[in-house]
């Protein structure tokens, strides 16, 4: 499979990697390319952008949480039928889960995909050192084809000329362009990162980045580093076929206070045999007729007067839950079915009550990392002793007003102990944690298998115990 493709990626964090990918996403876009956008690591927030721009679903990437070989079958899978796939990266190119090896990095993706790294360099404040810098990244692995460079917050093409030049004449790199600094096309960030394109008025935010784009990037360079890829080899998925039995019908939760899924997560569930029935906890006031819920992460701190308000759905919430009714829920939604949450201003805001607790934010609290969750009690993600593997990104901590039962244990990349997770109340499953499901595919199963012995108690389980 000769499927082009172009790693951006940054000499560190906030150099510009998410403006620079955007800008030319929706360059390659108005050229009328079929562009399939990836995203190096467990971000939510960037692929809803990349979505935006390309009408295509972004999908990340990750080597710790996939391995290789789930990459391929994810990258092949997305790109076959598109003219050529630009893939994000995060952090700095050679940033991972250690800082001792390539685990989880834009690098170790890269090779794993045999593409080509296009490095995004603030070039603001210097001109010779460009050069140096970018030896340095392109001689650190020789494994690694760092094949062209573009500049971010470049003012003047004076400027640019001496950065291109002493790049070009000391390095074997292509230089392909630059971007002005310019706050048209900047996107607003808060605490969990850039503000979400569901938020954001993003066509002419787009439109704006794609002109910057075609003024001062060489496109067709671009395109030929994309399309200078060697042939790579077709993985083949690893699926199971499964007896589904009756279709389950799934409640997922999407509003701009629950908006944080993995597509892959989605459709591993219906490869099980669900439907996703897509509904509002701000703004519809029933449940939609299902027999499961899924509540994403997301930003329902910033909307706890609202969901607060909503009391009919909450109270649904909290009666499909008593009946029975197999609830997973992920980081905001967790927090949601907690008793309360209380904001950054320390304002209270009831929510479903389910787990005794709060959820209490706080910027002092920032909790971040990779995390293999291990079951140690049976429950609707499955038997004990399965494992799945995650990351951790939150500003709040939950503050037990009762007794709480977690199902689960965690550990960080590098095996060090980080406590439990997943709070439990009957059938309902609540984590701080963001699983990746292809991490391990039995999730899905299990909580399809869930659905369906609450639903109909004489069907067979295919995992977990109910």
């Amino acid at each position: 499979m000769i499927a082009p493709r172009l790693v951006i990626a940054g000499t560190q964090s906030g150099v510009g990697k998410t403006t620079v990918t955007l800008a030319i996403l929706a360059a390659l876009k108005d050229r009328g390319r079929q562009v399939q956008p990836f995203k190096v690591g467990p971000d939510f927030i960037d692929p809803g952008h990349h979505s935006a721009v390309t009408g295509r679903l972004s999908r990340n990437l990750d080597g710790w949480m996939l391995g290789e070989t789930v990459n391929r079958e994810i990258f092949t899978g997305a790109s076959a039928d598109a003219d050529l796939s630009i893939i994000e990266g995060m952090m700095g190119l050679f940033d991972g889960s250690s800082p001792v090896s390539e685990i989880g990095s834009t690098a170790e993706l890269a090779k794993q995909l045999d593409a080509p790294v296009l490095l995004v360099i603030d070039g603001s404040a210097m001109a010779r050192s460009a050069a140096a810098m970018v030896s340095g990244y392109a001689k650190f692995d020789p494994a690694l084809r760092v094949a062209g460079v573009l500049f971010n917050r470049v003012s003047s093409k004076g400027h640019y000329q001496l950065l291109k030049e002493a790049v070009e004449q000391e390095t074997d790199v292509m230089v392909v362009g630059y971007l002005r600094p310019d706050q048209a096309i900047t996107i607003s960030d808060r605490h969990l990162g850039l503000v979400t394109a569901m938020e954001q008025g993003t066509g002419e935010l787009y439109g704006r980045l794609a002109k910057a784009a075609a003024e001062t990037v060489d496109l067709d360079r671009v395109e030929a580093l994309a399309r200078s890829c060697s042939e790579l080899p077709v993985a083949a998925p690893q699926s199971v076929v499964r007896n589904h039995g009756h279709t389950v019908r799934i409640g997922m939760a999407q509003d701009r206070a629950f908006c944080f899924y993995y597509p892959d997560n989605l459709e591993l569930l219906e490869a099980e045999g669900a439907e996703l029935v897509k509904f509002s906890p701000l703004n519809d006031q029933v449940l939609p007729d299902v027999d499961m819920l899924y509540l994403g992460g997301g930003y329902p701190e910033l909307h706890g007067a609202r969901l607060a308000s909503n009391v009919t759905m909450r109270a649904a919430i909290r009666q499909f839950a008593e009946r029975g009714g197999p609830i997973y829920a992920e980081c905001g939604g967790m927090m949601y079915l907690t008793q309360a949450i209380r904001d950054l201003e320390g304002k209270r805001y009831e929510m479903v009550g389910l787990f005794e607790a709060e959820a209490v934010m706080s910027k002092a609290r920032m909790t971040l990392g990779y995390r293999e969750l291990r079951i140690s009690q049976p429950c609707v993600l499955g038997d004990v002793g399965t494992t799945a593997r995650g990351h951790e990104f939150h500003y709040s901590v939950v503050e037990p007003k009762g007794q709480l039962q977690y199902a689960c244990t965690l550990r960080d990349a590098q095996g060090k102990s980080k406590g439990q997770d997943g709070l439990v109340a009957g059938n309902t499953v609540g984590l701080y944690s963001h699983l990746h499901f292809a991490s391990q595919p039995e999730v899905a199963a299990s909580l399809i298998a869930s659905a369906r012995m609450t639903t109909h108690p004489s069907a067979t389980s295919l995992g977990g115990v109910r």
